[in-house]
């Protein structure tokens, strides 16, 4: 496995629920796990997470939830309307539904189909499909 330039770690308050919602709701990767540390290395294709249950290490102030606030995680994707669906079977609210965004780059307009989700400790996923010429939106 080839580890990726950023790989975010984030301090979940339970490692079971947090694995659940990602492993068994989200579709993402076992990669490896501590047991004992209550630590595990997730991927869903290209994307890398780092789950680890608190332990005081990383703490740079008080953890309250949502944990993350002012920061989202885009993860690219091939189905966003599957995984909405996937997560409202599962009866988790969307943050914000299925969405087609616009943004603009040096090579011109990008247009995504997003939805954010909320993770079990409220950091907040984006899941993002890119939209080509011609795709059904």
């Amino acid at each position: 496995m080839k580890y990726k330039a950023l790989v975010p770690e984030l301090s979940v308050t339970n490692i079971s629920e947090s694995k659940k919602f990602y492993l068994d709701i989200l579709g993402f990767h076992l990669e490896y796990e501590r047991i004992e540390d209550k630590f595990a290395f997730l991927s869903f294709g290209e994307a890398q997470l780092i789950i680890e249950e608190i332990n005081g290490s990383w703490n740079t102030a008080e953890l309250m939830y949502p944990l993350g606030r002012g920061v989202n995680f885009q993860i690219d994707m091939d189905d966003v309307e599957g995984m909405a669906a996937a997560l409202k079977r599962h009866e988790i609210s969307l943050f914000r539904d299925v969405m087609v965004n616009h943004y603009e780059s040096d090579d011109g307009v990008v247009m995504v189909k997003e939805i954010l989700v909320q993770d079990p400790d409220g950091y907040l996923l984006r899941f993002s499909q890119l939209i080509t010429a011609g795709s059904n939106i």
